[in-house]
């Protein structure tokens, strides 16, 4: 059902930020306690500001009420993706490339499932990792279709 919720919310959110010259990077649509939330994404070169999120967030809303595709009560939230801003599309890995990123993988690869370092590249549907073990760096070839969760990291 969520799965649903987020598909048909991409579909009605895809063209009103593309009006707005911004960038759909992730629709979630999750229970927390007693409450539903549905969550949009949104980001733009330089980042998104309140304004921004206020303008997708009407016209969404006005939207979603019009087609009333979600039948329990629900809070709708538009926002940046934050610092560690998930990377899920191809694209996305393209764009951060030279980022210090977090990749958690399906299966091990060299006897780890996770990851921290900055990515390289993104050619052939391979990222590239530089990641540092203690006080060596190497780099980690990562099969695209074995990345079960990627987010850009902050560095400390």
């Amino acid at each position: 059902m969520s799965q649903k919720i987020i598909s048909l919310t991409e579909e009605i959110v895809q063209p009103i930020v593309k009006d707005m010259n911004l960038e759909l990077v992730d629709v979630e649509f999750v229970k927390e306690g007693k409450n539903h939330f549905l969550r949009v994404y949104v980001d733009k070169e330089g980042g998104v500001d309140i304004e921004d999120c206020e303008r997708v967030s009407e016209k969404l809303s006005e939207e979603l009420d019009q087609r009333d595709p979600i039948e329990q009560a629900y809070f709708l939230e538009v926002s940046s993706p934050g610092v560690e801003r998930k990377l899920k599309k191809r694209e996305d890995f393209e764009r951060f490339e030279g980022s210090y990123i977090y990749v958690k993988t399906y299966e091990p690869i060299d006897g780890d499932k996770e990851f921290f370092g900055d990515l390289k590249e993104f050619v052939n549907d391979q990222l590239t990792l530089e990641i540092k073990v203690k006080t060596q760096t190497k780099q980690v070839t990562i099969p695209y279709e074995k990345v079960a969760n990627a987010h850009l990291a902050v560095q400390f």
